[in-house]
C-alpha cells in the first residue's frame, strides 16, 4: 500500500512539472492592464459602472448594470464574453474604457479565472492624436523616431518597449508560441486618416492590446504602412510633400 502511494505521488509530482506554468497574475507591460485578473481590475478601479457584451463580429453591443450581469446575464452569455466598462470625462471629453477577457483554459469551473487581453478606449466627441496622451495616462508615447510606427488610412498603430514571453497567454493568434509580443497602442478614426498624416488628425478610440512586430513585418506589409514615430520631434519637422502640378489641358482637334 506504501509503496502505490509512493508511485502515485511520483506522478502527480511528474505531471506537474510537465504541467504549463500558470500566467502570472500581474501586468505583462507598462499599461498597468494587460495580464490583470478581472479581481485584480475591479480591484484597482473599483466596481464596473456597467457590463457590456458584443453582438457577433460587430462594434454593437448590450449593457447590463453589474448587478445584472452577476445575477442572471453571466451565466447566459457566459463570463468571458462580458467586457467592464468604465467611463470618466477627462477634459471635456468622455473617454470610455472597455476590458475584454481571455478564460484561463485550465480553469473549467462555472466561473473561470479571466485575464485581461484588451483595453477598448473611446473618446466622445472624437479627438486629436496630439491630446490622446493627456487624456490616456497609460499611454506614454516614445519621443524616439525609430519607435516602430506603422498606419493605413483608418488606423495608427505604435509599437512601445520589450516583449514580454508571459504575455502569450492573452494572445488568440494560433502561431503565437513562435513570436515575441509587445505592447501595442492603435488608434482608430472613423472620418479616415488625411495623407499626409498630421497629429491633429482626429480619432475615435484607441486598443491597448499585446501585438507582434515580427508579425506585421513577415506577414502584413501590404496592409501596414511604416511610418517615423508621430510624437517625434523628426516626424514635426518633415516637408510637406510637394503640392501635385496641375497640367495644362491638351485641346483636341477634329481630323
Amino acid at each position: 500500500m506504501a509503496q502505490r502511494f509512493t508511485s502515485l505521488t511520483l506522478l502527480f509530482f511528474l505531471f506537474a512539472l510537465s504541467a504549463p506554468i500558470p500566467a502570472t497574475a500581474a501586468p505583462y507591460f507598462e499599461d498597468g492592464f494587460l495580464g490583470l485578473t478581472q479581481t485584480e481590475l475591479r480591484d484597482k478601479l473599483g466596481p464596473p459602472q456597467a457590463v457590456r457584451d458584443r453582438k457577433a463580429a460587430l462594434r454593437v453591443f448590450n449593457y447590463y448594470s453589474l448587478a445584472d450581469w452577476d445575477k442572471y446575464f453571466k451565466g447566459l452569455v457566459s463570463p468571458q464574453n462580458g467586457e467592464d466598462v468604465y467611463t470618466y470625462k477627462r477634459d471635456g471629453v468622455n473617454v470610455r474604457y472597455s476590458f475584454s477577457y481571455i478564460q484561463d483554459p485550465r480553469d473549467q469551473s462555472d466561473f473561470p479565472t479571466l485575464y485581461v487581453r484588451l483595453v477598448d478606449i473611446e473618446f466622445s466627441p472624437p479627438v486629436p492624436i496630439a491630446k490622446v496622451p493627456e487624456l490616456v495616462p497609460e499611454f506614454k508615447p516614445s519621443e524616439d523616431p525609430n519607435t516602430p510606427a506603422f498606419r493605413s488610412n483608418i488606423w495608427l498603430l505604435l509599437f512601445k518597449g520589450e516583449p514580454s514571453p508571459q504575455a502569450r497567454f492573452i494572445v488568440r493568434e494560433q502561431a503565437k508560441e513562435s513570436m515575441d509580443w509587445t505592447l501595442a497602442f492603435q488608434m482608430f478614426s472613423l472620418q479616415g486618416l488625411p495623407d499626409p498624416l498630421t497629429t491633429q488628425a482626429l480619432v475615435d478610440r484607441m486598443e491597448i492590446s499585446a501585438q507582434s512586430l515580427q508579425l506585421v513585418r513577415q506577414r502584413q506589409r501590404l496592409t501596414h504602412e511604416p511610418i517615423l514615430n508621430p510624437f517625434s520631434k523628426e516626424f514635426a519637422q518633415q516637408a510637406p510633400p510637394p503640392k501635385p502640378v496641375k497640367k495644362i489641358p491638351v485641346p483636341k482637334y477634329a481630323d
